[in-house]
């Protein structure tokens, strides 16, 4: 790789581990689908993998202490009819997972908090919405119950997973299949790639593309888009020689690139992983057996190699795991969930130190749980950044609270409708009963009162009824 040589960098001497044998996650049939999702997701408390399912899709959820041998019995959660395609975790719920599949349908599902005991059919909410297999479910960044999923439709739909609506969907801008999207720190913006090789930058509240490259790479193969923390788009795709590059682009003038390096003649798609907390990216081939990592800077070349991780098997995909989730004590700095064919092989990244003190230039504050906007905030035009948490004990975490779904009543939107002419302040946006106060609530009880009265004494003279007529039938001569 024709890389300039490194600035000084304290990320310069990553050392990569895989873990032995009896931490790895065994006997555990990795999907074939051929699809170029990641296949694995983790948080602090689970690791998902997508797994192969007869007669419709699946994927297991196992909490991360049960390494070992995986049972082939063990529970997987499979409510699809067709394979599954792509699975991400809540980022403020650690027991909340999406998952897109082949069936055209995204669900949305609420782990138990110490894992499956037994197989788990039901979703807690299905979005339908699109009419081709969906291949990319993320979720917001910084406002509750907001996800977003792109299917081979070429539409994007933004959902509301509280209410299990769609709010936004961004029809016609994209000609061809979508590679790849990304939200942005903020969630204000996400950037996508398509197989029309364009990077799109867009406001989905607005529903406009604010920013465009054509042919930000020239080969033909997938490319990946994701969005860095100081708003530039990285990428990841193929030249025409079909050489893998790199390339750093700048939305406020995507006619040049700020960066772009050749790396190496492979087939494999390139999976960008990012850490916004130290500007490192972690590259991720599949079917290669390395990772590759480069820090982005804001001095000439801006994207500089680091080091390479190898392994002797490939991966079939990569879970990477996010910042709270790292033991701070080994100076851990990124943890990967390596898929192989029959086996999850976590592999932990370390910048060695001699002192066994926090290291405070390792660990800035990083993205907690805790969701600063709600759905209904964001669609309305806010913006929030992530609320940050230090990780100088480690993180605890906290109560994770249930996921509700509240479907909006359709007698709701036609009573508003109806009284929009006479008070037109006045909307109902949910089926929340108005409280009402003093007389009227106990005229209100009393009227309940009465009707569960005469509803108790019909039920008592339907059930004498059928016991007559019981009689009646038992006496006759069949």
């Amino acid at each position: 790789m024709a890389f300039q040589p490194i600035v000084p960098s304290k990320f310069r001497h990553v050392f990569g581990q895989a873990v032995k044998n009896d931490q790895c996650y065994d006997d555990i049939r990795v999907s074939r689908v051929t699809w170029d999702s990641a296949f694995c997701a983790v948080n602090p408390k689970f690791v998902a993998i997508i797994v192969e399912a007869s007669g419709g899709g699946a994927f297991m959820v196992l909490p991360l202490h049960k390494s070992g041998r995986i049972d082939k019995a063990y529970p997987t959660v499979c409510g699809h009819t067709g394979p599954v395609l792509d699975i991400d975790w809540c980022p403020h719920n650690d027991q909340v997972i999406a998952s897109g599949s082949e069936d055209c349908t995204v669900m949305v599902w609420q782990i138990p908090e110490n894992g499956l005991v037994t197989s788990m059919p039901e979703p807690v909410v299905v979005l339908e919405g699109h009419s081709k297999r969906v291949g990319i479910v993320t979720w917001h960044p910084t406002a509750r119950n907001v996800l977003l999923s792109a299917g081979c439709d070429n539409v994007v739909i933004i959902w509301n997973v509280g209410t299990g609506e769609a709010m936004i969907t961004l029809e016609d801008m994209h000609p061809d299949i979508i590679f790849s999207v990304c939200w942005n720190r903020n969630g204000s913006l996400i950037c996508t790639a398509c197989k029309d090789k364009k990077i799109r930058v867009i406001d989905p509240r607005k529903e406009e593309i604010i920013a465009e490259k054509d042919k930000a790479h020239e080969g033909a193969r997938p490319m990946r888009a994701i969005f860095l923390s100081d708003g530039k788009v990285f990428t990841t795709g193929f030249s025409r020689m079909s050489e893998r590059q790199l390339g750093l682009w700048d939305p406020d003038n995507m006619e040049e690139p700020v960066s772009v390096h050749e790396m190496d003649t492979s087939n494999g798609v390139l999976l960008p992983f990012y850490d916004p907390d130290t500007n490192v990216v972690y590259l991720c081939g599949k079917g290669d057996s390395s990772i590759r990592y480069f820090e982005i800077t804001d001095e000439a070349p801006f994207v500089h190699y680091l080091n390479t991780f190898t392994t002797k098997e490939p991966q079939r995909g990569m879970g990477y795991m996010p910042k709270r989730g790292l033991d701070v004590n080994k100076c851990e700095i990124a943890r990967f969930y390596k898929l192989h064919e029959r086996k999850c092989e976590p592999i932990i990244m370390t910048v060695p130190r001699k002192s066994d003190l926090f290291q405070d230039d390792l660990y800035p504050d990083t993205a907690g749980p805790e969701a600063p906007l709600e759905a209904e905030e964001w669609i309305e035009g806010k913006n929030g950044d992530p609320i940050l948490i230090s990780l100088k004990h480690g993180y605890i975490p906290g109560k994770n609270r249930d996921l509700k779904v509240v479907k909006k009543n359709i007698l709701d939107n036609k009573m508003s409708k109806n009284t929009e002419n006479t008070a037109p302040a006045v909307k109902t946006a949910t089926s929340t009963p108005s409280i009402v106060s003093g007389t009227h609530f106990e005229a209100k009880l009393e009227e309940v009162l009465k009707e569960m009265k005469s509803l108790r004494e019909l039920v008592s003279s339907q059930e004498k009824r059928i016991a007559k007529l019981e009689e009646q039938l038992s006496k006759m001569d069949i």
